[in-house]
Order: structure tokens, then sequence, then C-alpha cells
């Protein structure tokens, strides 16, 4: 497979909300982007919302790529969170929703015809200092 990452990018996220969207999720949006912050896949599943942040990767790799979700990276899908919930587009969705933080790991084969996915819902919750 191609081992450009923007294109790396791209693949595991589609594949990742194919995944989704497969469990019941309903896709709200994807790359959601406000100002310098980011979002991958949001979805609703219920009355949940979750905010999933898709690391992908070309085999062979050096560490599981969930494992690039460490506190700054947290605090920056918390602070993207909120600006995607206080975006006035957003008025619609329902007052009640629970909020999850997941992670994706997509690591993909050879040609990329053969890939894992491995899903992390609610990996971490949010610390506030």
């Amino acid at each position: 497979m191609k081992t450009d990452r923007a294109a790396v990018g791209r693949r595991g996220e589609e594949e990742a909300s194919r995944y989704l969207t497969r469990l019941g999720h309903r896709i709200l949006a994807r790359n959601w982007r406000g100002g310098h912050l980011e979002l991958d896949i949001v979805t609703l599943a219920g009355n949940e919302l979750h905010f999933v942040e898709v690391k992908s990767r070309v085999a062979p790799v050096m560490a599981e790529p969930e494992r690039n979700v460490g506190r700054t990276k947290q605090r920056r899908l918390v602070a993207a969170a909120q600006a995607f919930l206080h975006d006035e587009s957003r008025k619609d969705l329902p007052a009640d929703l629970e909020v999850f933080f997941d992670v994706m790991s997509v690591i993909f084969y050879g040609t990329g015809a053969e890939f894992d996915i491995e899903y992390y819902p609610k990996a971490f919750i949010p610390l506030y200092a």
C-alpha cells in the first residue's frame, strides 16, 4: 500500500466509518474542523455521542497506533468536542446525550487490501484540573 500518510489516514477513516456504521452508529461528521481543532469522526448511537479518534498505519508498526493518543491529544480532542457541541449548527442534538471519547486503530498490510481494525469505545474519560 502507498505510504503517503494523508492517503493512509483518509483510507483508515473511511474503513473506520464503515465499521462504526455496521455497529449501528450514525455518522454526524467526518474531519470536522473548528479553527485549529479537528475531530476525525463524530457519531450518534442511541443516546450516545461518540468522538472517535482514528489512528491508521501501514504494517509493520513500531507501536500500537492507539498509544499515540496521550494526554496532550486527549486535551485537544476534548477542546474540539466542546467546540463541536457549541457550534450553532449542532443545536438540533438532544440535550440528554452521553458523550464518549473512542479510539480506533486501523493497520493496513501489503497492498492495503487487508487490514485490521481495533475499536476502543470509551477509551478515555476527560480529566478536568
